[in-house]
């Protein structure tokens, strides 16, 4: 009988290097997780939130992480974006496995390799959109000419080119929204993750920003991978995974709530 790891990417090559912990990653993945867990400790209790998951990703493809609220969808990101570590199991992105990476350099490839939008934006209030969009360029010691150039760049691209100059605080929900994406691809990351994306808006500015996000990924090849509620979302993509008991297996993103 087919395990659910296996399910989860049946229309994919099967890496073998998923039976094989500690194994190097297959060569078109851009990330692949292997036999991830991870667990909270509350007293003498342990809460098991991903329990053995496995999961890669090619270049190019859009994949949604659908399931019920504190089912680990977020948790799951954050691991795969080097924001948290797994209790157990390992995280490959490009080749590297992030687990042997030193602090100086997760920072690096948080902040040149992988672009993170938020359910809410964590935009600076008293920064312009310009600015907030430019802020990953000039952490990394670019020019504050060429970052903000490269900012206007992004912000034209989301439908923000009358905005460039207003403070975030200044901003509709909706465009805060595109800002944060903005910011997210303004690095050219390998890979985008987006956390509830839409959940903090009204339906239609969830709708447009799917459309955003999807026009996004095939103008710029994008390799997405998303957590979301939303169905209209999850239909966009390529694959939709449902995170159940700590593994992922295939979901469907057919009408209704999808968690």
């Amino acid at each position: 009988m087919m395990t659910a790891t296996e399910n989860a990417g049946t229309h994919l090559p099967r890496s073998s290097s998923s039976d094989v912990p500690g194994a190097q990653p297959a060569s078109s993945a851009v990330v692949e997780a292997i036999a991830l867990r991870k667990v909270f400790r509350s007293g003498a209790s342990e809460i098991v939130v991903l329990n053995g998951l496995s999961l890669r990703v090619s270049a190019g493809e859009r994949v949604a992480i659908v399931g019920p609220s504190g089912a680990g969808k977020s948790t799951l990101l954050h691991i795969l974006a080097a924001l948290d570590t797994p209790t157990s199991g390992t995280v490959y992105c490009q080749g590297r496995d992030l687990g042997a990476l030193s602090d100086a350099e997760l920072a690096a490839f948080r902040n040149q390799q992988v672009g993170f939008v938020w359910q809410r934006h964590h935009l600076l209030a008293d920064f312009t959109a310009e600015e907030n969009v430019a802020m990953p360029l000039l952490l990394r010691g670019m020019a504050r000419a060429e970052a903000l150039s490269a900012a206007r760049s992004w912000l034209r691209e989301v439908g923000l080119q009358e905005r460039l100059r207003h403070r975030a605080a200044q901003l509709s929900g909706g465009e805060q929204q595109r800002v944060a994406i903005a910011r997210a691809l303004v690095a050219h990351p390998a890979l985008l993750l987006a956390d509830e994306p839409t959940g903090d808006l009204d339906a239609q500015n969830a709708d447009a920003i799917a459309r955003l996000l999807e026009h996004l990924h095939h103008t710029h090849r994008l390799t997405t991978i998303l957590a979301t509620h939303n169905p209209v979302l999850a239909r966009r993509s390529d694959r939709v995974l449902r995170l159940e008991r700590g593994v992922l297996v295939p979901g469907t993103a057919a009408g209704g709530e999808l968690g």
